[in-house]
Order: structure tokens, then C-alpha cells, then sequence
């Protein structure tokens, strides 16, 4: 009997090995040939002979990009979204959750089923565009900022997190004179920081792949993050960089599906290279926060 469970579990263990590995492929070969059509000739993408390795290796579509000054200015909008945001979205949320985690404070389960009805129920387009234009907020980032200034979902993970926390510790810090503020950022801030990569690496890819604010709130190019850049570069073929000018001259020969390709692989590496040195915490804040207690 116990030889038999046993085969069952290496059967279904092997299984579940391909099947991962299978999934993974399916997730990472189309980003591979998205690179390799970013560095590969104009003939070679247009034809389709482009599949996991570059054809006709050039660095072309990438010197076009970095060439074309509308990309810097949108990378450094979405930048500035992602940085200020994420920001603003963490101290917004450990405010609100770090009273509501803490049994002494009134009204804390009225807030917290405020907060669960906006998880359930979000306001329709036409009432958040009213909203925004009467706080002045057209045309500037700030739409795309304090919408989403809380996520009710990352809102009641930080809140089971500050739950966890050694209530003794917190009283102490009263005994000792210390105000609600000074104890929220001196101590309980500190003791989350597993939690706060978690929920920073989620708001931070939140904002930097957000465009549906963009369209809906912004309608100055100046002000368009980069996923809106890129949106616009798929529904057309013009390029903003004349090709003509005699120090583009050899950038003539690129292919507009060759330059959108260049764009999304450095639309997508700034999330891929900040997610290791942050993955420690985020494995260990989403186990904690999980947690209910």
C-alpha cells in the first residue's frame, strides 16, 4: 500500500514538474522573440523569419529609440507615476491599516466594511471623470495617482499583517510617551518591511503597466506614460523621428514592428530587474500577510 501511494506521488510529482515547466515556456518564449525581433533586421521581421534568436543581428531599432525623445519623455512620466504612487500608496494604506488593526480603536469595523463594499462595488467611468475634472486633476499625473490611492485588497493584507504584530511591543511604546504617529513610523513600520516590498512590488507594477486612466484622464501627448506610447505606436506605423535627417540617415532601414518590439522590452525590464532584490520579501510578506489571525 505504501509502495503504491508512493509511485502515485512520484507519478503526480513528475507531472506536476512538466506541467510547470510547460507553463513557464509559454510565458517566457514570447518575450524571447519579442528581444529577438528587437535586434534583428527590418527584412527579417516584415518577412516572419524571426522566431527565438535574432536574424540579421543589428542594434538598429534600439539606437532609434533611444533617439526619439517622445519615449525618454514618456519613460520619465511613468517613472514619476510609479515612484510618487507607489509612495503615496503605501503611506495611505499603512495609515488607514494600522488603526483598524488595533482592537482599542472605535469604529474600526465600520471602516473596515467601508473599505470591503469599494472592493465589491467601484464607481462607474462617467462619475470618476466628473470627479476628476472638478479637482482639477486633467492633463496632470495625479489622475492616474490618487484614484487608486488605496487597494482595498492590499489594504486587508497590510491590515492582517499589522494584526501579527506583538500588541505588548505597541503598548510599551505608549507607556514610554511615544504618539500614534511616532510608534506607526518608528515601530511599526520597521517590523513590516516583508510586507511593504510585497505590496510596494504590486502597487509599482500596478502604475507602471497602468494606461486605462491615462486614456480616460489625459489627453496631452506631454503627459502620455509610456504603456500609452506604446499603445499609440501599435495603432499606427509613424515614427516621430524623421527618418530623413541626415543624423538618422541609416535609421531609414528600420521596420515600425522592429521599433515597437525595441519599446516593449524597455517598457518591461525596470519591473524584471527591481523584482530580485526584492524577492526575499515578497515571498515572506505574502506568507505572513496571508495569514489570518
Amino acid at each position: 500500500m505504501h509502495r503504491m501511494m508512493s509511485k502515485s506521488y512520484q507519478l503526480f510529482n513528475a507531472f506536476n514538474i512538466l506541467f510547470m515547466c510547460l507553463l513557464g515556456l509559454a510565458m517566457f518564449l514570447p518575450f524571447l522573440n519579442v528581444i529577438a525581433q528587437s535586434f534583428s533586421s527590418s527584412e527579417a521581421v516584415t518577412s516572419g523569419k524571426v522566431t527565438f534568436w535574432p536574424v540579421d543581428a543589428t542594434t538598429i531599432n534600439y539606437r532609434y529609440v533611444f533617439s526619439d525623445t517622445s519615449i525618454w519623455r514618456a519613460f520619465a512620466v511613468s517613472v514619476f507615476i510609479t515612484v510618487a504612487g507607489t509612495l503615496i500608496n503605501l503611506v495611505a494604506t499603512a495609515t488607514l491599516a494600522y488603526p483598524v488593526s488595533r482592537e482599542e480603536y472605535v469604529g474600526r469595523k465600520l471602516i473596515m466594511l467601508m473599505v470591503l463594499i469599494t472592493m465589491i462595488f467601484s464607481a462607474p467611468l462617467i462619475p470618476n471623470f466628473l470627479l476628476m475634472k472638478n479637482l482639477h486633476l486633467m492633463n496632470t499625473p495625479w489622475a492616474m495617482i490618487l484614484p487608486g490611492a488605496i487597494s482595498a485588497f492590499n489594504f486587508f493584507v497590510m491590515h492582517s499583517f499589522f494584526k501579527q504584530l506583538p500588541a505588548e511591543v505597541i503598548d510599551s511604546a505608549r507607556i514610554d510617551g511615544c504618539g500614534e504617529v511616532r510608534i506607526l513610523m518608528k515601530m511599526v513600520v520597521p517590523l513590516s518591511k516583508p510586507v511593504m516590498a510585497s505590496l510596494g512590488i504590486f502597487y509599482a507594477v500596478g502604475h507602471w503597466n497602468a494606461y486605462m486612466n491615462a486614456l480616460y484622464y489625459i489627453d496631452q501627448p506631454k503627459w502620455w506614460p509610456l504603456q500609452v506610447l506604446l499603445k499609440k505606436m501599435f495603432e499606427t506605423d509613424d515614427l516621430s523621428i524623421d527618418p530623413g535627417a541626415s543624423q538618422f540617415s541609416e535609421l531609414a532601414f528600420t521596420s515600425p514592428e522592429g521599433i515597437k518590439m525595441a519599446t516593449i522590452v524597455i517598457a518591461t525590464l525596470p519591473i524584471i530587474l527591481l523584482y530580485p532584490f526584492l524577492q526575499k520579501h515578497f515571498v515572506k510578506g505574502l506568507t505572513l500577510g496571508a495569514v489570518k489571525s
